[in-house]
């Protein structure tokens, strides 16, 4: 099992609101796939997945503004 977590992009930035995910929960991710889409600081990036496995399941839903280093979802 591995935690997706918000990266810290830059130096200032404190929180990050999930605009999208690329894919679903059940699908199959591959080690630096994009799977999010997060905006921080008026800034669009991406989030990639640490590892390859299945995203089994999606903590954070589009909308939601969660501080950096919070889990997102979770690989298996």
């Amino acid at each position: 099992m591995t935690e997706v977590n918000l990266p810290q992009f830059g130096m200032g930035m404190t929180e990050g609101t999930i605009v999208r995910w690329l894919k679903g929960q059940g699908e199959t991710v591959v080690e630096d796939e994009e799977i999010a889409e997060v905006e921080a600081e008026k800034v669009t990036v991406m989030v990639v997945a640490p590892e390859s496995g299945t995203l089994s399941k999606i903590l954070v839903q589009p909308g939601e503004t969660v501080p950096v280093f919070t889990t997102l979802a979770i690989i298996e």
